[in-house]
């Protein structure tokens, strides 16, 4: 797998009976980030962006797949679907840097890659800022939370400061979607209940979660101190159910390829539909 080969199969989703798309907005490199819509326009609606990480490519992957199997089915609402969050930093995890104009850029980034050129285990976007503790959502409170330039944990120098993150809340607040699913690797875990919510809003996402759990297998789990991240930012401005799901085995190593496509598609392909159906 390589970038091109991806944009590739992101591109053919436009031609799919029942699907529709447009530009949502743009990455650091001015790259497109693009939406999917799947089903009926009417109804209760799903968000579900994956690519945030870069290294976890498979939940684009998954999500490309996805909309194909969604696509086939009639359905009672429908799907709002933002396959890859993070174009630049996907494609420095599967072509290395040559693609990198600025010489003095490349250098920055082997630096904060501790020196390494490989950067297949990089979860950042292209400036080393990690997207997904980004969101104003108790910004730089996290267990993790780094403040410097890093492969993986640095929340940038103020909340919502990167373009990627910026294009999420944008069109969330747009679509106004009635709960939203977040695709990671790697854990086989549901993630509910950012620690803001209120007990009421707290027992419905674990009730959500429970059910999806009975699809797929996953454990559910509290976010505990994880913060910063779409999920948390949509719980608690959208006011809606906010899920993150882990797809892969805990005993792979990262990255999951599209060699564990098969496995996690299997088994997380009807979540999405469940999903409507719970809401």
């Amino acid at each position: 797998m390589n970038y091109k080969n991806l944009i590739t199969e992101i591109g053919n989703l436009k031609s799919l009976k029942n699907v529709s798309w447009f530009v949502c907005g743009f990455s650091t490199l001015n790259e497109p980030i693009y939406c999917f819509h799947v089903g009926n326009k009417s109804g209760k609606q799903v968000f579900m962006e994956g690519g945030i990480h870069a290294r976890e490519y498979l939940s684009t992957l998954f999500l490309i797949e996805e909309i194909k199997y969604l696509s086939t089915k009639n359905l009672d609402g429908g799907f709002y679907v933002v396959p890859l969050v993070n174009p630049d930093g996907v494609r420095l995890v599967l072509d290395g840097y040559d693609f990198i104009k600025c010489k003095k850029h490349k250098e920055f980034l082997k630096i904060i890659n501790d020196g390494n050129d490989n950067f297949s285990l990089w979860k950042a976007n292209i400036l080393g800022v990690d997207l997904n503790v980004n969101f104003n959502a108790e910004w730089g409170k996290g267990a993790q939370n780094k403040f410097c330039y890093a492969s993986e944990s640095f929340v940038g120098f103020y909340a919502e400061s990167e373009r990627e993150v910026q294009t999420l809340i944008n069109l969330a607040k747009i679509l106004k979607p009635n709960i939203s699913l977040s695709w990671h690797t790697k854990g086989e875990v549901i993630y509910y209940g950012f620690y803001k919510l209120n007990k009421n809003e707290l027992e419905r996402d674990f009730n959500i979660a429970k059910e999806l759990s009975k699809i797929n297998g996953y454990k559910v789990l509290s976010t505990g101190q994880s913060v910063g991240g779409f999920s948390d930012w949509a719980g608690i401005n959208l006011k809606i159910p906010a899920l993150t799901i882990e797809l892969g085995n805990n005993n792979l190593s990262h990255p999951l390829t599209e060699n564990s496509l098969t496995e996690v598609f299997e088994k997380n392909k009807d979540i999405p539909i469940k999903t409507l159906m719970l809401i």
